[in-house]
């Protein structure tokens, strides 16, 4: 292994050569290639067949080695973290039952966990909103977050930050990312590029400062925890070269969604993006951090920016130790990983964004790759009512009306710069006597507690206050859907068939995702979301047309309200304050709710029968079902393009007629506590009920069916999906899902594969597949399928009778399967699919029947300790 000594900071680190090692050419390999191989090569055996994996890959930019990655930590949050620890808990009983230490499973790399998915905006433009939301939270979920608390004293390296610390990717950018991180080796201290994985799709937020992570499933979580090699395919690399700068007025936001307009155009599905170029040397740490946040919706792994003057910028700004904002530069550049403008990489392709093109722009109103222009919005409004009634605005709220105006979520407030805006906006409509209308449910919910110190310190808490915009949380709240209940008259309004939208300053606008009432949502920057607010309605052109009166009568429009870039440096420079972030932390830390939650000490997790949160999963077992081979199958449904992890698996309100509600109110649990989704996710009996709640997810097998309900084929009665699952399971037939294109988009939804598995599903066989789902199918032991353009999936020439036949006896990784249909009129299709199976480890889970025997034999041979 070629090693060196570096002095930084007044210490001395050794390093792996990366120079060396590779020799001259590592000058042409992307820098997160650079990262992934000295990861390789520090953690592997044969160095030298190792390096030459990633030389073949330089000479087309492509390859098909599988290479192991040894991650530095697991990052997740409270709705990840719980079903990943009922998973743990039952592992542990699994193990202690067959005779074994339950001990044995133990993570041996950190696990950092942010409770942040929960809150929800309760109340709001009230001065006690955000203790009222605090308070509501943890008397919703005290039995999830007593779970959570018995993890940190059972399960060594596992910590847990309470409610009101932050969102964890702003937690990982401010309090725990190191760049260049060091550890203890043979009795050395070696400097190591910062690494993890996270339970989030949004993790790679943190590439925005040159940390290499991306976001995973808890099944592929749990497996790094535990020791198991992650695997994967050498990665396409996309790189993105930026010239120019933006211009004045243009914010990070605005770069964003034109960088996820253009890369899914493109077709990104799964690859590294890296950004490159002079023009990334003019954008600061945080604007980076909001374009690297949005990877998962321009379809990337990652949206890298290398290391750089303004990461160390960054990290000094956040309270960072000098020490260690001391020795990044120096190491960084002795491994090569320093950012060079004008260096030229070689790629597996080249887009090529001119910074100085960018203009302000909105997304939706349902997906983050539909730009859409300020004037837009009233004609894109208008074309999806198509030949609704007409809405009859008795009650005053007009047609397109702001009924959610959301600054949140880690995206776009984890920047000081872009909070700023919004509340020099809100500070020029205080002066104007401007106020938003009654029916806008206001809210602020930055993703950091500091944020709270420099807005108060500027006098801008008070201007956001004063026009409706109070502190209602630190946490996702309405990005996640936990957007809490519409004020009655929007409710109203909404019920006689008012087509109102949200606009919010997060990264996804699924059509029911923000709300159940709303399928129209615009994504914007901070103070975008305050402008529209103001108006009440977007169905103005707001870059041109009024935005509303002053007190006085006269017209505003925006560009009274916008503030110049120099407003904002100046608000920045007087009242930024370094100390802030980690005195806020520690003090958010000091939560007494959370501190006097009991919680059980022992090994194993003292299960309670008669709970409706935390239920004994069936699949964290050994034996578990082996879904390869040769068998004629009936689809449970035959779904459309875009069905995302919300379609599949919501996260939003139970509610009391549906069918997971039905299922809570008849174990006593009172209809106004049924809470949301996203906090049952410990309770597999509720979940499998929520499967595919959502009026969105069209199933063509049974198009006129509430959501949630399938045909039962050979009976021809329309059921329950889960009614239907079981009867199929109890005949012992097969079963598989059909879908078109992007099964699978958004969120690290495990319970989209957990749920499906349990239903018996064998394949999933879709025109394309979302990556991070796409892995939590094969953790769960169910076959993902691609099919061929011509199969025409999206409706599927699919009819109840015809006959399904599916060869997957001799499997692997990324072979060809063949499909045969029997229709009704006697014709026969037959085509051959493509097994989207990455590696030879995916292999192994799917013969095994998912990840957790691999780790419970792991476990129980010993192994569980020790880091591979």
């Amino acid at each position: 292994m070629h090693t060196q000594i570096v002095r930084a900071a007044g210490r001395k680190f050794r390093i792996l050569d990366l120079g060396k090692a590779f020799g001259p050419d590592l000058e042409r390999l992307p820098y997160v290639l650079r990262i992934l191989l000295e990861n390789n090569l520090r953690n592997a055996g044969d160095g030298d067949a190792m390096a030459g994996l990633f030389r073949d890959w330089l000479r087309t930019g492509r390859s098909e080695a599988e290479v192991p990655f040894a991650p530095s930590r697991v990052l997740m949050h409270d709705t990840t973290c719980v079903p990943a620890l009922v998973d743990i808990a039952a592992m542990r009983d699994a193990i202690a039952e067959s005779g074994g230490d339950p001990t044995s499973l133990s993570p041996v790399i950190p696990v950092d966990v942010s409770v942040d998915h929960s809150i929800a905006v309760d109340r709001f433009a009230a001065a006690d909103a955000f203790p009222f939301n605090m308070a509501k939270e943890v008397q919703r979920n005290a039995e999830r977050y007593r779970l959570m608390k018995w993890a940190t004293k059972a399960l060594p390296g596992f910590r847990v930050h309470p409610p009101g610390t932050g969102i964890m990717h702003t937690i990982n950018l401010e309090q725990l990312a190191s760049v260049i991180a060091v550890v203890m080796r043979d009795g050395e201290e070696w400097a190591v590029p910062d690494t993890l994985l996270g339970t989030d799709s949004h993790t790679p937020m943190i590439n925005g400062i040159g940390v290499l992570a991306w976001g995973v499933g808890g099944l592929e979580a749990e497996s790094a925890i535990f020791g198991m090699p992650v695997t994967l395919r050498l990665p396409d690399v996309l790189g993105v070269y930026l010239s120019g700068r933006l211009p004045a007025g243009t914010l990070s936001t605005d770069l964003a969604l034109a960088v996820t307009s253009r890369l899914r155009s493109y077709g990104v599905s799964g690859q590294f993006v890296e950004f490159f170029g002079p023009g990334v040397s003019t954008l600061t740490a945080g604007d980076r951090a909001v374009v690297a946040n949005m990877a998962p919706e321009y379809g990337a792994s990652t949206g890298y920016f290398p290391i750089d003057e303004n990461t160390v910028r960054y990290l000094a700004a956040t309270g960072r130790p000098k020490e260690l904002t001391a020795r990044i530069e120096a190491i960084a550049k002795a491994m090569m990983l320093w950012f060079d403008p004008a260096a030229r990489p070689r790629y597996t392709d080249i887009l090529q964004l001119e910074l100085s093109q960018i203009r302000t722009t909105l997304a939706g109103p349902r997906r983050p790759q539909d730009l859409v222009r300020p004037g837009d919005l009233p004609r894109v409004l208008k074309q999806l009512a198509g030949k609704a009634p007409p809405y009859l605005a008795a009650s005053g709220i007009p047609e397109g009306a702001v009924a959610i105006a959301a600054v949140t979520s880690c995206t776009n407030t984890s920047d000081p710069s872009l909070l700023v805006a919004a509340g020099l906006v809100a500070r020029k409509a205080r002066k104007l006597g401007m106020k938003p209308p009654c029916w806008v449910k206001t809210s602020l919910a930055p993703g950091s507690p500091a944020a709270q110190r420099y807005l108060a310190r500027s006098g801008l808490l008070e201007d956001f206050e004063a026009v409706g915009f109070g502190i209602v949380g630190f946490g996702c709240t309405t990005c996640i859907g936990n957007s809490g209940p519409l004020p009655p008259e929007m409710e109203a309004a909404i019920t006689s068939g008012l087509n109102a939208v949200a606009v919010l300053s997060g990264n996804r606008n699924f059509p029911g995702r923000i709300h159940p009432h709303l399928r129209n949502g615009f994504l914007a920057s901070p103070p975008m979301v305050v402008a529209y607010a103001l108006a009440g309605d977007v169905m103005r052109d707001i870059s041109c047309d009024p935005v509303g009166q002053s007190d006085g009568g006269r017209q505003i429009y925006l560009s009274d309200l916008w503030p110049d870039p120099s407003e904002v440096d100046a608000v920045l420079a007087a009242n930024a304050d370094s100390t802030d972030y980690g005195k806020a932390f520690h003090d958010a830390r000091q939560n007494a709710a959370w501190a006097n939650l009991v919680a059980p000490d022992a090994p194993q997790f003292p299960w309670d029968v008669s709970s409706t949160y935390i239920r004994r999963p069936p699949f964290a077992s050994a034996n578990q079902p082996n879904r390869l081979g040769a068998y004629e199958a009936y689809p449970l449904l035959v779904l459309g393009d875009d069905m995302t992890t919300d379609h599949v698996s919501p996260a939003g309100q139970i509610t009391q007629d549906s069918i997971a509600g039905k299922h809570l109110t008849a174990r006593s649990v009172s209809a106004d506590d049924l809470n949301v989704l996203a906090a049952r996710r410990g309770n597999w009996e509720v979940m499998v009920r929520g499967l595919f709640d959502n009026r969105d997810a069209l199933n063509y097998l049974a198009p006129q069916a509430p959501p949630g309900y399938t045909i039962h084929i050979p009976s021809g009665e329309i059921a329950p999906l889960w009614d239907v699952a079981c009867r199929y399971r109890d005949a012992q037939a097969s079963t598989i899902i059909i879908a078109g294109e992007r099964y699978g988009t958004g969120s690290s939804r495990d319970w989209a594969a957990k749920g499906v598995a349990l239903m018996g599903v064998r394949a999933v066989l879709a025109l394309s597949f979302e990556r991070i789902h796409r892995t939590n199918l094969v953790g769960m032991g169910i076959l993902p399928i691609i099919l061929p353009k011509e199969a025409t999936a999206g409706r599927f020439t699919y009819e109840p009778g015809n006959r399904i036949f599916i060869d997957a006896t001799a499997v692997r990784p990324r072979s060809e399967i063949h499909i045969r249909i029997e229709r009704n009129d006697g014709s026969e299709l037959s085509f051959r699919g493509l097994i989207a199976i990455e590696t030879e480890l995916e292999l192994m889970m799917m013969e095994a029947g998912g990840v957790i025997p691999l780790i419970l034999s792991r476990a129980v041979a010993g192994t569980g300790r020790s880091r591979r």
